[in-house]
């Protein structure tokens, strides 16, 4: 990146200064062991201020071990663990002062109201937002008036999420927290984390829903049997997998699978409601993935055969996801 000064009257290309962004949450060679069972084995994270950081893996995979661990309520066997440069377990008091957190399985006093809850969670906290409190509470079709132990899963979720948003919060943990939503609220939760990051707010989101990570994150990791066996961005990620292709061609393609970098090619079959006339023809789609590093050749030789519609298609967050696992 550069920008373009005056020096001597003259304009000079100069690369432009890049500021580091702060680390929020760090963690180090995280180690957590449960008698012979070893929880984590060198977690290693660094989320920076004002993204919106995944955390992925299946259940049992370590995450729920390594947020609380960041949070104070369990102390890690080696390693560092740091939010806001301050020792997790040491100052866990004052970071959670500036820390909303939400779990995936939300227990609430019984006997107090959703709106009495709401109170009660946002007074432990540095400030919050009355105005935003009724606007979620809107937003989240919930009814505040009604007590907890009537509530179900999904109305237990919106009480955590509620208070965790309209506290002035400057990082957010949520793990797991659309377990119990239905399709409307999560979409409700997606709209809460996008104006948390325009508000430059940090979120730290663990999630087996890979959609959910896909649509909202910046960076994220995946974690495997307490090891993290990738991180980055989905973009930097995504030349781990094969882009997947579908190609229309007058005849089919006998040679194809047997390219090097070619793999699951599949005959689509014709959709019967086709209008085939002498000015349209009807073609052969193949679908198939192909390696990065093997594009030109590949491309050389559909254009030998005639392909006359290519549609390529970047690999999601579930192929990646799954491909780390050898699924």
């Amino acid at each position: 990146m550069y920008n373009y000064e005056k020096i001597a009257g003259k304009r000079f290309m100069v690369p432009r200064k890049v500021i580091p962004m702060a680390v929020v949450l760090e963690a180090k060679e995280l180690k957590k062991t449960f008698g012979k069972a070893q929880a984590l084995d060198g977690v290693n994270l660094a989320v920076e201020e004002g993204e919106i950081y995944g955390f992925i893996g299946p259940n049992g995979a370590g995450k729920s071990t390594t947020i609380r661990i960041l949070l104070g309520i369990l102390k890690a066997s080696e390693g560092t663990a740091k939010i806001f440069g301050e020792d997790a377990w040491k100052q866990a008091v004052s970071i959670h002062q500036r820390v909303a957190y939400v779990p995936g399985d939300v227990n609430l006093w019984p006997n107090l109201s959703g709106g009495e809850t709401i109170d009660v969670l946002l007074r432990m906290k540095k400030g919050q937002n009355k105005k935003y409190r009724e606007e979620l509470i809107e937003l989240f079709n919930f009814d505040p008036t009604k007590k907890c132990r009537a509530y179900s899963k999904g109305n237990r979720q919106k009480v955590a999420l509620i208070a965790a948003f309209s506290s002035d919060a400057d990082l957010f943990i949520l793990d797991e927290p659309t377990s119990g939503l239905d399709p409307l609220m999560e979409i409700a939760f997606r709209d809460c984390v996008t104006k948390a990051k325009a508000a430059g707010k940090t979120v730290f989101l663990s999630s087996h829903i890979l959609s959910e990570v896909e649509r909202l994150c910046d960076r994220l990791s995946i974690i495997r049997k307490g090891k993290i066996i990738d991180s980055g961005s989905l973009n930097g990620m995504r030349h781990l997998s094969r882009n997947r292709l579908s190609v229309d061609t007058p005849e089919e393609m006998e040679l194809l699978a047997f390219m090097p970098g070619v793999h699951n090619v599949q005959i689509v079959p014709p959709d019967e409601k086709a209008i085939i006339s002498a000015e349209r023809p009807r073609f052969v789609t193949t679908s198939f993935q192909m390696d990065n590093d093997k594009t030109n050749e590949v491309f050389s030789y559909l254009l030998y055969s005639g392909a006359t519609n290519i549609t390529s298609t970047p690999p999601t967050l579930e192929e990646l996801f799954m491909s780390h696992y050898g699924i």
